[in-house]
This record gives structure tokens, C-alpha cells and sequence, in this order.
């Protein structure tokens, strides 16, 4: 099996060909906006920090732009920075561009005079990316070369027992192909962090994977928090979720049963190729956002009760296996795995169906929420701003 994407100098190929409108802080995220608004071809992200934070805030704020910017769906990147933020426009173009050939322009609002004198040199710079993204011709690339995260969100009774599992077969059919997939969502790993163990392709792996889950504890204990009071959600607990153990053991099952190959920090980038998690927070938007920084193509995210999340780089494919929720959020579903639920499709056939899907949206087809152009980011922070 193929697909056909732009080829990238560094790195996967890319299944979208973006020109990225970059902030790096939130004081640029709305000028970005605007410039993205007048460039086809450029999407935008909107991004809500970048200014007084702690050192490690800002190191994972960083990991996810330069993430960002590396993801194979980008063509370029155009920059726009305040001017007094804790990392300038200047010095992250030159941490994009020490990590990438891609095209990389950057401005600075207190720079150029104002938020209008930025938007017209930006909007050029982005209509010249944009022209030559244009020209770019599509080649046909092995599975192989394809990364795909796998997220849940607004989960109910039917995402344990059949849109995950069906992921699941997904995922195992994607590595028996010579894909790559992540799961993340680590805090919904506890009380199945066992089971999820037993899959690790090593002894050092098994034992990450237990540290992560008991680590995340201590981490809330410190702050005197505990996990299972926003865990499961009060939209879990209507969908006929009791407990977070109950949770935890239906969304392990999205990652298959293949063997686990690495264990990744947030928005790390993969080393191995197989199946790989990742240590991210419950909160799916924050575990889409840090996937998209470590370079997946394109994410499907399994939803009971529904959801209309989208990312700006990456295709969200949406799937739920809840037949009410699919024919009332059919503008934001993307796939109806309901059959499983009646008997009338196996979680074979269904990881096949979502082969053909995933495989067409790797072709170029959109999802829903890419045609919405919705463009949800949310960077997951150590602690308090300053």
C-alpha cells in the first residue's frame, strides 16, 4: 500500500502542504490570524503563552513550535512575534531553521511599526511560500513513511468496547505495514498501566511505562490534587463511565497489540518505527497538540459523545461507534462505527474500513474538521505563570 504526499528534505513526508503562520506568543496570535485569513494555502495556530513563564514552561512551549514548523504537513513558515516575549521572533526562526531547510521567514509587531505594517510584509512573504508550495508535485511514498497519532476524547461506553478496539486493529494493521503509531493520554493509562505494560518490547520500556503512571500521581499529590477528581469527565460519567480504571482499560485498547517500541516525553519526536506512546496529559486536545509537534501526518481520535476538535497541521479524522451521536453530530463525525455495536461488523472488518478511511485522508481527502478549518492548540504547562 502507497500514498501519495510531498516529499520533505528532512523527515517523513508531508500529506498537506501548508504555509504555517507562526505566533510565538500570544500577543502575535491574532495578527497571525488575520494574515492567514489572506493567503490561501495558510492556516494558523493560536497560540495562548510565550511570555512570563518558568524555564520549563518555555522549553515545552518551544518543543512545540519548532514542532510545529518541523511537521512534514508544513511547507514554511512565517513568524510573528511581539518584540518582548521570552523568546523573540529572530531567535526561534534560527531554532527552526538549525532543525530544518523549510523556508522561514519572521517579524516582530514593535519591529515593523504596528499590526499593520507587519500583516502587509508578512502576507507577502506568505503568498511568495505559498506560490511555490503550489508548484510542489505529489509522489507516491511506502506506509512505511506514515506516523499516525490515535487520541479519544468525550469517551462513553461504546469507545471501550468498539471504536477503540477498532483502532485498535487499525493500529496493528498500520505496523504490520511498516507504519508508525502514537498513543498518548498517560493519565488515562492508570489503573490499565499493567495490561499496557505487558505489550513493551523491552524490560526498560515495561518499566517506563509503570514510572510514568506513578510519577503523574506524585506530580498532582504535590500540588494536593488527585487525578480521579477530573478523571473521568462529568460527559464520561453520563456516557456510562464510573471510574478512571474502567476508563483507563477501554482507551489502552486504541493502541492495538503490537509490541511498544518507545516511550516518548510530550511532543518528542520519534525515533523508532512501530508503535510508540507518549507521555501527554487526559486533556485531548493537548495530547493532539503535542502530537502534531512530534511529527504525525494525521491523528484519528475516537469519540462516544462527540466532539468537533480539529488541529490547523494535521487531519483529525473523527470516529465514534455511538449511532445517536454519529446521526446527531454528523457535521463533525466522520465515521460511523455503530455496526459494531448491533453485531453486524467485526472489529476486523471495522480496522479495515478505518485502513480505507485513514489511507484517503493520507491521499489528500478532508476531514470535517479540516473543512471547518478548526485549529484547536492547547500546550500542557509545569506549573503557574509568573
Amino acid at each position: 500500500m502507497e500514498f501519495y504526499g510531498y516529499r520533505r528534505a528532512e523527515g517523513r513526508p508531508g500529506i498537506r502542504n501548508h504555509v504555517l503562520i507562526l505566533p510565538t506568543c500570544a500577543c502575535g496570535s491574532e495578527t497571525c490570524r488575520i494574515v492567514a485569513s489572506q493567503v490561501r494555502g495558510a492556516v494558523n495556530i493560536v497560540f495562548n503563552t510565550g511570555c512570563s513563564d518558568v524555564a520549563a514552561n518555555t522549553a515545552m512551549s518551544q518543543k512545540v513550535l519548532t514542532g510545529f514548523a518541523w511537521n512534514p504537513n508544513v511547507y514554511g513558515v512565517v513568524i510573528i512575534g511581539l518584540g518582548c516575549e521570552t523568546v523573540p521572533h529572530d531567535e526561534l526562526r534560527k531554532k527552526i531553521q538549525a532543525q530544518t531547510s523549510k523556508p522561514v521567514v519572521s517579524f516582530g509587531i514593535q519591529e515593523e511599526g504596528g499590526t499593520l505594517k507587519t500583516i502587509e510584509k508578512a502576507v507577502r512573504a506568505a503568498r511568495e511560500m505559498s506560490a511555490e508550495a503550489g508548484q510542489q508535485q505529489k509522489e507516491a511514498f511506502p506506509m512505511s513513511e506514515f506516523l499516525m497519532g490515535i487520541e479519544c476524547g468525550g469517551s462513553d461506553a461504546t469507545s471501550g468496547i468498539a471504536s477503540n478496539p477498532a483502532v485498535g486493529n487499525l493500529s496493528d494493521r498500520l505496523i504490520d505495514l511498516g507504519a508508525s503509531t502514537i498513543m498518548s493520554e498517560s493519565i488515562e493509562w492508570i489503573g490499565g498501566e499493567h495490561v499496557l505494560a505487558r505489550r513493551a518490547a523491552s524490560p526498560e520500556i515495561h518499566d517506563q511505562i509503570i514510572k510514568i503512571c506513578e510519577d503523574y500521581e506524585r506530580h498532582l499529590l504535590a500540588a494536593g490534587q488527585d487525578c480521579r477528581a477530573g478523571q473521568p469527565t462529568p460527559g464520561n460519567k453520563a456516557g456510562g463511565l464510573s471510574t478512571l480504571d474502567e476508563k483507563s482499560l477501554g482507551c489502552i485498547r486504541k493502541g492495538g497489540t503490537r509490541p511498544i517500541v518507545e516511550v516518548l516525553e510530550q511532543a518528542a519526536r520519534p525515533t523508532k518505527r512501530g508503535a510508540i506512546v507518549m507521555d501527554t496529559a487526559g486533556y485531548d486536545i493537548s495530547s493532539v497538540t503535542s502530537m502534531a509537534a512530534a511529527g504525525c501526518q494525521a491523528i484519528i481520535f475516537t469519540t462516544g459523545r462527540g466532539t468537533p476538535t480539529g488541529n490547523a497541521i494535521v487531519p483529525v479524522l473523527k470516529v465514534t461507534a455511538n449511532e445517536h451521536t454519529f446521526s446527531w453530530m454528523e457535521d463533525n463525525m466522520d465515521v460511523d462505527l455503530s455496526a459494531i455495536i448491533r453485531g453486524e461488523w467485526s472489529l476486523e472488518e471495522s480496522g479495515a474500513r478505518l485502513l480505507e478511511k485513514i489511507h484517503a485522508v493520507a491521499n489528500g481527502h478532508l476531514t470535517k474538521a479540516e473543512a471547518y478549518g478548526f485549529s484547536d492548540i492547547a500546550v500542557d504547562h509545569v506549573c503557574r505563570f509568573v
